[in-house]
């Protein structure tokens, strides 16, 4: 089965690509002078187009076989998984700075350390699949094609924002994605939800629906798995674990840490959520398992989150500074992909330095139109109550104040 990805919105030119004829080139400073300092310019020919790696190992719940030990890597790939992850890092890092400066106010659940999820994710679904999550939005509204500027502008609240600056961090939505959701959990019957409407279509299509290890314990989870179960919906039910329900470690606040064998007689996967090939060749393992009729499959990421559980949580005072100081040494997603490609010769220094530089760019000028952009009118906040209807009078703060809703 072919999967097209989804590309999501196409960042600033970057004018990393030499063309095809050019020439290696060298010049020297005082090329007589011993240790001389030698400047290589290479050719786009020169990179090597594809590599294939050896990746981590699946746990695996009811299953045979897992997915593969190996995964090929393209140039091109390596290139847009970069971009994609290294934008939505940027951007949580811009949010980080204007809730502190009081211009996003309220609820704000930052992505950084996770980009591996989005991005491994949305490689392995086409762009015509489904997808839900909880509060942790942000990274997945972009993955699914929605600009910088539109989130950040939804998160300070302007008319030019994504839900129109009604939604907010938690409720941002897109074709085929169904939010940012803020009641823990809540999403997950949704999603088995939009599952069934997949297969009563006939469309071939999937639902991924995603929650994190602090909802692993709800009723309303086991109640979605005991329905996709039974009519083999095709679903992929995804556990973000991030080691941290709020303030709460894993082992504190569950029985049993292996979240991929929640589904009991569901089959299940435990990934490294911090390497994307892990989660894309993972995630393609679970769609065909889906798409083949075999019903859900639960998967559990094991990522880290940098921040706290929302900016309102410093995040470091049930887990050490030196805990997220290793994480990011070590296991870094970004740093990961970066240190594969250089390694081996797939990209240069220089060219993922002009990638961050044209990021940088992006994200200043998307914040410059979250910030200049009007709030909405209060004339509008009754608007688009219902997708369909014509207009209709919506009593307002008081008996005697009426506003009028268009769709």
């Amino acid at each position: 089965m072919v999967t097209t990805e989804r590309q999501p919105p196409e960042p600033p030119p970057v004018s990393a690509r030499a063309p095809e004829a050019q020439l290696v080139s060298a010049q020297t400073d005082a090329v007589a002078r011993p240790g001389a300092r030698v400047v290589v310019s290479r050719s786009y020919a020169d990179f090597t187009p594809a590599m294939t790696f050896d990746i981590k190992k699946c746990d695996v719940h009811r299953l045979e076989e897992g997915p593969p030990l190996k995964a090929e890597l393209t140039r091109e790939q390596g290139l847009q998984y970069y971009r994609t992850m290294q934008t939505i890092r940027r951007m949580e890092l811009k949010a980080d700075q204007l809730y502190k400066q009081k211009i996003i106010r309220g609820f704000c659940h930052l992505y950084d350390g996770q980009e591996a999820c989005a991005m491994g994710i949305e490689a392995a679904i086409n762009p015509t699949d489904h997808l839900i999550t909880a509060y942790r939005a942000h990274g997945y509204t972009y993955t699914r094609g929605v600009a910088v500027k539109e989130i950040l502008a939804e998160l300070t609240g302007r008319k030019g924002g994504v839900a129109k600056g009604k939604g907010g961090s938690m409720h941002m939505y897109a074709p085929h994605f169904y939010g940012g959701n803020g009641i823990v959990g809540a999403q997950v019957p949704l999603g088995a939800g939009i599952a069934l409407a997949c297969q009563y279509q006939g469309n071939n299509q999937l639902c991924v629906t995603l929650y994190g290890d602090g909802a692993a314990n709800q009723g309303q989870l086991f109640e979605s798995f005991n329905m996709a179960a039974l009519w083999k919906l095709p679903c992929i039910f995804i556990c973000e674990n991030n080691k941290y329900g709020m303030g709460t470690s894993v082992e504190r606040a569950a029985a049993s840490t292996d979240y991929y064998k929640r589904g009991d007689y569901i089959p299940g996967l435990r990934v490294d959520g911090m390497d994307i090939l892990c989660v894309r060749e993972a995630t393609k393992f679970a769609a065909d398992h889906c798409r083949s009729g075999k019903g859900p499959i639960v998967m559990e990421l094991q990522t880290y989150r940098y921040h706290g559980h929302s900016m309102s949580d410093p995040g470091v005072s049930y887990r050490t500074r030196e805990e997220i100081q290793e994480v990011r040494s070590k296991s870094d997603p970004i740093s990961l992909l970066k240190e594969r490609m250089l390694s081996n010769n797939m990209a240069s220094v220089e060219e993922l330095k002009e990638i961050d530089v044209a990021i940088r760019k992006e994200v200043e000028e998307a914040t410059q139109y979250a910030t200049s952009d009007p709030e909405p009118p209060l004339d509008d906040l009754c608007n688009h109550i219902f997708a369909n209807s014509p207009p209709l009078e919506v009593r307002g703060t008081n008996p005697w104040v009426k506003l009028k809703s268009t769709s």
